[in-house]
């Protein structure tokens, strides 16, 4: 049977399945409606930084072929193939998506599901349907993302404005098509070449061989679900996926011309400026001020502005500064007004909530949301760290019992609680420190009560007693956390992570959490030759760890 996910819920593809070659479905209808469904390769930032991983109907493969829309077929509304060893390194997430063509919104679906099938055999589904969701045109279903190994998560996030608002989430925006072209759709009849893979474990004939350029993967079983059309042999190769129209594009600048990408520094004084790309040799005239350049120094004689060439508007040629709407004017900004503009939202663009498809998001680095709509699982917080929130939240006491509040007191450990539930975010902070999400699959890690801001109620947490005697009043229990979600850890400053090795010592005061497989024993330096004298050096108790290599400790510039 396969694997059924919940919104929010996440697994590591090896945990699924042995192989690699994957086909992936989508069935998601409504009466009257059309949906454009697609996948998003996007890069470490989570962004569409190369248009020709966005596959969609007009764009039906990558370059290197390893996402592949396939067309609807097996019951699927669309349906893909995603050969996970061949997606190339810059490509961190892939991000299945659902748009409405037309009018209506998200509400009016009946019941759906994205699944994912390798060798012929269904191994995960996640199943939705408009109950989930609002006014919403656009929504994120599923994402394949890389975190040491490709892992899949049940996402469900929608968004009001279409496909217009997703694009703009990934990166990009909607450009103006300049002509009409024939959509490349995918056909499942005979005679499409919607997908030719080659026969892998069946005695049929032999596909043909594909270029020099791609070699074959290694035969992984991949096969689409029972009731699939027979791929037919592959077409003759299409022309280059680039003179197709697309409707992803950079950022338009006003006029329409092109804005050559933004420099990660300003050139050092006295380099000449680098050929900003696309444009052709820089003319011989002056440059404005501030044009693709450096400006002159401060005794040297400045041309006007525009001289020799037709007037452009002003900072035209180079990124506009964070905050600011490309191609805005900035006529009548007062003196003294912020770079990004006039106005308040301007002033305040760059403090702007952090939208992202995870149930836990660092707003940054000492402010955190739980979506707890994903998942459906409540959150245990610190009591008093709810700074805001959004939608029908409830707010309860989380009580330890007797037996909690003796074992709390007689070991220190004990933490007020409070229990949060319904369907919102809530943003969590204390005391302005560093907060740090530690997401646990299976594994354990243990962590000073204190250091705890919030976590899924589905861990188990219990007292750990640290080793070690003739300490009194020493920091002798911590907190032990196991399972599968999330737990905040907060410091005091950025910390430090150290391996364990036989010689590790650490500030029973600074040390904020370890692996939970390290052995710790308390360790005193008391000697009585060194103590007969006045004076102390304040570090007579450490903790000394052990453990295999891959133990952790993580160490704070702040000692409690």
């Amino acid at each position: 049977m396969p694997r059924e996910f919940q919104r929010g819920h996440k697994a590591r593809i090896s945990d699924l399945t042995a192989g690699t070659d994957l086909y992936v479905g989508v069935q998601i209808t409504a009466p009257g409606l059309t949906f454009d469904i697609s996948c998003f390769g996007l890069d470490a930032d989570e962004r569409l930084s190369d248009d020709r991983y966005f596959v969609f109907f007009n764009q039906p493969k990558s370059p290197e072929e390893s996402i592949q829309l396939l067309g609807a077929q097996a019951g699927d509304t669309e349906s893909f193939r995603v050969t996970l060893d061949r997606i190339p390194p810059q490509i961190h997430k892939l991000s299945f998506t659902a748009t409405l063509d037309g009018a209506g919104q998200m509400s009016q679906i009946g019941p759906g599901y994205l699944r994912i099938v390798a060798g012929g055999e269904e191994v995960a589904r996640y199943a939705f349907n408009g109950s989930e969701f609002s006014s919403e045109r656009a929504v994120m279903l599923g994402d394949f993302y890389l975190k040491d190994v490709w892992r899949f998560a049940a996402v469900g996030q929608g968004f009001d404005g279409g496909l217009d608002a997703l694009l703009k989430n990934f990166g990009g925006e909607v450009a103006e098509e300049e002509a009409p072209a024939a959509p490349q759709q995918p056909q499942t009849g005979a005679g499409a070449p919607g997908f030719a893979p080659p026969a892998f474990g069946a005695p049929s004939a032999p596909a043909p061989a594909p270029a020099p350029a791609q070699p074959q993967p290694a035969a992984q079983g991949f096969a689409p679900p029972p009731g699939a059309t027979p791929p037919p042999a592959p077409p003759a190769p299409a022309p280059s996926v680039h003179a197709a129209p697309t409707i992803v594009a950079p950022l338009a600048p006003p006029g329409g011309g092109q804005v050559p990408p933004p420099a990660p520094a300003p050139a050092p004084y006295g380099q000449p400026p680098q050929q900003p790309y696309g444009q052709g040799p820089a003319p011989t005239a002056p440059m404005p001020p501030g044009y693709g350049q450096q400006p002159p120094a401060p005794h040297a004689p400045q041309p006007p502005p525009g001289y020799g060439q037709p007037p452009q508007p002003p900072g035209y040629g180079q990124q506009p500064p964070f905050g600011q709407v490309p191609g805005q004017q900035t006529y009548g900004v007062p003196q003294g007004a912020p770079q990004g503009g006039a106005g308040v939202t301007a002033a305040l663009q760059q403090f702007k909530e952090t939208p992202t498809g995870q149930r836990w998001t660092q707003q940054n680095k000492k402010l955190i949301r739980v979506d707890l709509g994903m998942g459906g699982q409540p959150v245990l917080a610190r009591q008093g760290s709810m700074v805001l929130y959004q939608g029908k939240v409830d707010f309860s006491y989380k009580g330890a019992g007797f037996a909690g509040r003796i074992v709390g007191n007689a070991t220190g450990q004990e933490m007020q609680l409070m229990r949060c539930t319904g369907q919102g975010q809530v943003f969590l902070a204390d005391n302005s420190t560093h907060l740090h999400p530690v997401e646990l699959q299976g594994d354990a890690i243990c962590v000073s009560a204190e250091n705890v801001l919030a976590f899924d109620e589905s861990l188990q947490y219990e007292v750990r007693r640290i080793e070690g005697h003739g300490i009194p009043g020493g920091a002798l229990f911590t907190m032990q956390f196991q399972g599968t979600g999330t737990i905040v850890v907060k410091t005091h400053g950025t910390p430090v992570v150290l391996p364990v090795t036989p010689t590790t010592f650490a500030d029973c005061n600074a040390v904020v959490a370890w692996s939970a497989a390290s052995q710790v024993v308390v360790s005193s330096q008391v000697r009585m030759r060194r103590n007969a004298y006045p004076g102390d050096t304040g570090e007579s108790v450490n903790l000394q760890f052990r453990g295999a290599p891959g133990n952790f400790i993580v160490v704070q510039p702040y000692e409690v």
